[in-house]
């Protein structure tokens, strides 16, 4: 069980720390460090800085931008970015789509969207979920009919992250009406300036327009478009969330907010024996979850996730919604000032704390229900 760095990986650790601290704007690097979302100028910046330097896309293959390193390196890369408050690559490029075609495109769909989708020349979008097919995603409607050498689409999807920034959109369609749910089931890519196909907003609880609605009106898509087999859509599905999970436990941005949280509240600390028990039980969970992390990356293998990455996921979440009702908690009714601009007296942290803890509600369902993690473990590791 490896749980220190070799001195090789802690020279490692270093050239990437020292790289995300003095070559990603410092601009960049407050805003997130500030605790608010980075904007798309942000996002693609910092994704072609890393690009350019051969770390945006690690864990594509090597020829395509990819670098052969252990479960190990990309975990301290992984680390060492939210330490420095740099944004991790849009997960959408990097995570899910770009792992994808390199693994189910064709040559020529690698060739044309691999170099675009690693340098953020295209602003990927996801479409997977829809109004009655979150969770359960093999009962998605939105339909793709063949037309000569066109598909046509029809149908919605629901709550696409920064939708309004897409440029492309990968999406799950049924091809074949009559099969089985998972096996009548495609991938398109699909161009968002297509005619029939219409974003709209979905204003979120925090104030914010985070996510979005996509419908396609007879949608006319290419037929190169399709990634993979004819509905085999299913098996890329899994595939492509069995890679958004890896990294989806944010342990450095974790511990990041939890060492702010007790610079701001540092003076209570003497009169408050709760508030001091409180982070330190967060402190020992944090540094347990890292311990955890470290040991399913050096017991991973074949570039296939531990299925302790489940474990990581279902406790990071915990842990991240954990650590922002703290900050609202120190906010008191300064955390209702969300509203409030920079002529406010209060300071930004305040007014950020509400939209935060309440848009943090998410955690516990993106890239797998915690709900869906608890069966995995149950099933996978525990054996019941």
């Amino acid at each position: 069980m490896q749980l220190e760095l070799s001195e090789e990986e802690r020279a490692f650790r270093d050239e990437l720390r020292e790289f995300f601290t003095t070559k990603v704007s410092e601009e960049i690097r407050d805003a997130v460090a500030a605790g608010g979302e980075p904007t798309k100028e942000h996002i693609v910046e910092s994704m072609r800085t890393l690009n350019a330097a051969g770390l945006a896309v690690p864990r594509w293959p090597v020829e395509w931008g990819g670098q052969d390193w252990t479960e190990l390196q990309f975990h301290i890369w992984h680390e060492e970015m939210e330490r420095a408050n740099v944004p991790t690559p849009l997960a959408f490029n990097a995570g899910m789509i770009g792992p994808v075609i390199a693994q189910f495109g064709t040559e020529e769909q690698k060739r044309e969207f691999l170099p675009k989708t690693a340098n953020i020349d295209i602003f990927w979008s996801q479409g997977f979920s829809e109004p009655d097919a979150g969770s359960d995603l093999a009962g998605l409607r939105t339909t793709a009919v063949r037309d000569g050498d066109h598909w046509v689409v029809n149908g919605q999807k629901t709550w696409t992250t920064l939708g309004q920034y897409g440029d492309w959109i990968f999406t799950l369609v049924r091809t074949d009406p009559e099969a089985k749910k998972q096996a009548g089931i495609s991938m398109l890519l699909i161009d968002m300036r297509s005619e029939g196909l219409e974003v709209r907003p979905i204003q979120l609880i925090d104030g914010g327009h985070e996510v979005n609605e996509v419908w396609f009106d007879n949608v006319r898509v290419p037929a190169d478009n399709l990634v993979g087999e004819l509905n085999g859509g299913w098996t890329i599905a899994k595939f492509l969330l069995g890679n958004e999970r890896v990294g989806v436990a944010p342990s450095g941005i974790t511990k990041r907010v939890l060492a702010r949280v007790k610079g701001l509240a540092e003076d209570r600390f003497a009169d408050d024996p709760l508030l001091c028990a409180r982070i330190a039980t967060l402190e020992n969970e944090l540094l347990a979850l890292e311990l955890t992390a470290m040991r399913v990356a050096a017991n991973s293998a074949d570039g296939k996730p531990h299925p302790a990455s489940s474990v990581l996921k279902l406790k990071g979440s915990e842990l991240q919604q954990a650590v922002s009702e703290l900050v609202l908690d120190l906010a008191g009714p300064g955390g209702l000032a969300s509203g409030a601009d920079d002529t406010s007296k209060l300071g930004e942290w305040e007014r950020l704390a509400g939209p935060i803890y309440l848009n943090l509600r998410k955690a516990s369902i993106y890239g797998g229900s915690n709900e869906v993690q608890r069966q995995i473990i149950s099933r996978n590791i525990l054996g019941l």
